[in-house]
């Protein structure tokens, strides 16, 4: 059986008098939704130790960010200044315990006066970038050593050519150098 379809005037009458529905609106976009909460939350608790962590060695400087880095910035319920928790790897600790009126003014600096109140000092391997850093720093830091003028090198070499050539015998060589070479700085 074949169906017969409608002329052009028919379907015309046909979708005159029947409602259509009107075509759904796209969703917004989720940043626009978000935008007004994202500014509340921002407003109400800050950037957090994040934004501490990415600008850390700007805030502080460079010799206290490679001892130390944010690890948490805590607000109370109650309203009032944060308490900024900072980890420190092994015996810095004490360094940057007598530090941490410096450190919270400069961290108040960044993040608005009274923002900081306590600086929580926790000792730990440091976790960020701070640790990468720090054995390039160290390796900039130290110069080469001068070498030896050659008579001092042949008598390090004459007191040292009884041993038997190993570790030990080239321990002694550097040992003797260094020595030698803080007895040639002295007046």
């Amino acid at each position: 059986m074949r169906r017969v379809l409608p002329t052009a005037e028919q379907a015309a009458e046909i979708l005159r008098a029947k409602r259509s529905r009107p075509v759904p609106r796209p969703p917004p976009s989720a940043g626009r939704s978000l935008a007004p909460l994202i500014r509340k939350l921002d407003a109400q608790f800050g950037q957090g130790a994040d934004g501490l962590k990415a600008r850390w060695s700007e805030i502080v400087g460079a010799a206290l960010a490679r001892r130390t880095e944010p690890s948490k910035l805590t607000k109370p319920r109650t309203g009032g200044p944060a308490t900024l928790e900072v980890r420190v790897e092994g015996p810095s600790a004490a360094l940057i315990q007598h530090q941490a009126q410096d450190i919270m003014t400069r961290v108040n600096l960044f993040l608005g006066a009274g923002s900081v109140g306590k600086l929580r000092i926790v000792q730990g391997p440091l976790r960020g970038h701070a640790k990468a850093e720090a054995p390039n720093a160290a390796a900039l830091r130290r110069r080469a050593a001068p070498p030896l003028d050659a008579a001092a090198e042949r008598d390090l070499a004459q007191g040292l050519a009884d041993l038997a050539d190993g570790p030990l015998k080239a321990a002694l060589t550097r040992l003797g150098r260094e020595v030698l070479r803080r007895e040639h700085r002295r007046p």
